[in-house]
């Protein structure tokens, strides 16, 4: 297929051939990083609230500096490292040092307890955590008393670095965790050419400049802040201001106190900014991406009226970082999350219209599960998302739920099978079924359809009672439903589509 005919040329700016562009040229981005910190070294590039702004020299220095320290605590290039801190600049520098030595990172949600975290402490088997709760560092030192685990300031070892950015593009480089249907988180590999692919097919479709400031808001443990805007703030030269959570106002205040220009955000967000009396203050950022779960019509419609913003919706994964996205300057149509971004290859199973992708942004596979990886994937390298999909009459894709379980909650990932073993346990339910039910602030409300026990009747206070300790209070239900019994099949299996 020609240039004009790539379902990925509108995002390319004018007189760009989308056939001349090599996402991966860079090899990978602490390569790419290095070279752009070799220039304008006084240049601003991050804030937080506790170190003020840093720029890309001491950005070089001090990554270097993390780096040797980790290396004279004895990790090497394939050890994995757990990184689980709220975000700051002492985070970036020990996510960006792990890279520049080859480790691979393991993000992990801060939320999580300690059945969770066991999970994937045995999974990954981690050589080093890099966390700051202290809850957490009692619970490492009892899952694996020979993991070394330090604060995010990393105060540990000397700093003799040895050669660093010395990595392929097929170096695995982060391992994220996430779940289909089994309820059992499962790590997907992502090498450095995949961040890389990541990073740069968003750089050239949302025409991300080295003068743009990004509000970023977002959790660092999620691939949308990560690996969306972190890395892409790093790879363009751009700048960020590191906010540790979320509120409108610190949005707003941070916006135009720092001259932002971009903010990205999960719809939870964008109600929260529509509903404030500030909400017209977004105008004065040139580019707003929403993502992790779709905007409602009515939210795209509030949010231009009152701002004038023009949401850009997108769509990714783990797996995948972004795969597609509006065009930066064509029609964001509502309800639709765009065209293939730049490298990616995207087409409709003929059966079931579940969407397939390829290209140099899709993971290596999951991490010592060669079954799931081959399920994943076809003979020819397409992986199946488990999300159904349909073009409209443009060629934009709209999403229309998925083929597998999972539920996206405030732009959080909730595996539906984990909550109902742990529901399962409480002594007035008799048996569960967890669902998504569509909102317009969160995406999806976690929904437990209960079967109680004989005489009983259990309270949704009972029940997120119950799971306190057990799952993170994003799993939680938000909504109950008493029924008597669960639609199933033939073969025993509950048929989830049939509970509305």
């Amino acid at each position: 297929m020609n240039a004009a005919g790539r379902a990925d040329a509108v995002h390319f700016p004018e007189g760009v051939d989308p056939d001349s562009v090599d996402l991966t040229a860079e090899v990978s981005l602490p390569a790419a990083w290095s070279k752009c910190w070799a220039f304008e070294t006084s240049k601003p590039t991050l804030w937080d609230a506790g170190t003020g702004w840093v720029t890309r020299g001491d950005l070089a220095r001090r990554t270097k500096a993390a780096a040797g320290r980790l290396y004279g605590a004895g990790l090497r290039k394939g050890d994995r490292i757990i990184l689980s801190a709220a975000a700051s600049i002492d985070l970036v520098v020990a996510h960006v040092a792990a890279l520049r030595l080859g480790l691979i990172v393991v993000p992990v949600n801060g939320a999580y307890q300690k059945a969770e975290l066991a999970h994937i402490v045995g999974d990954a088997d981690p050589r080093a955590a890099v966390v700051d709760n202290p809850e957490w560092v009692r619970w490492l030192v009892e899952l694996a008393p020979e993991m070394m685990v330090v604060s995010p300031r990393l105060d540990i070892g000397d700093d003799n670095a040895p050669s660093l950015d010395q990595l392929s593009s097929g170096d695995p480089a982060l391992l994220g965790y996430t779940s289909g249907t089994t309820g059992v988180p499962k790590g997907a590999v992502l090498t450095h050419g995949n961040l890389l692919a990541g990073a740069e097919s968003v750089r050239i479709a949302w025409r991300w400049e080295p003068e743009d400031r990004l509000v970023l808001a977002l959790p660092l443990f999620h691939m949308h802040g990560l690996g969306v805007g972190l890395h892409g703030t790093l790879l363009t030269g751009a700048s960020a201001v590191l906010l540790d959570g979320f509120s409108p106002d610190a949005v707003l205040d941070t916006a135009a106190a720092h001259d932002a220009t971009l903010f990205f955000g999960v719809p939870t967000m964008y109600t929260r900014l529509a509903q404030s009396p500030r909400v017209g203050e977004l105008s004065r950022l040139r580019l707003c991406v929403a993502g992790s779960a779709p905007l409602s019509a009515d939210l795209h419609r509030r949010l231009e009226e009152a701002a004038g913003v023009r949401a850009l919706e997108r769509y990714g994964m783990t797996e995948t970082i972004m795969l597609v996205s509006n065009p930066h300057d064509g029609e964001r149509r509502a309800g639709t999350v765009g065209y293939p971004l730049p490298g990616v290859e995207l087409r409709l199973a003929p059966d079931t219209g579940e969407v397939l992708v390829r290209g140099p942004n899709v993971f290596a596979g999951y991490w010592r599960r060669p079954e799931a990886t081959a399920e994943a994937f076809d003979e020819e390298g397409w992986f199946s998302t488990g999300d159904l999909g349909e073009f409209d009459e443009a060629g934009y894709l709209r999403l229309r739920g998925r083929a597998k379980e999972l539920v996206i909650s405030g732009g959080l990932n909730v595996y539906p099978r984990e909550v109902e073993d742990a529901l399962r346990s409480h002594p007035e339910v008799d048996d569960v079924a967890v669902t998504g039910t569509p909102d317009e602030e969160w995406g999806e409300l976690v929904t437990a359809w209960v079967v109680p026990a004989t005489g009983k009747k259990p309270t949704l206070e009972n029940l997120r009672s119950h799971l306190d300790g057990v799952c993170a209070d994003f799993k939680h239900p938000r909504l109950l439903h008493l029924v008597e019994e669960l639609p199933r099949n033939a073969l025993g299996k509950v048929q989830k589509h049939l509970l509305s």
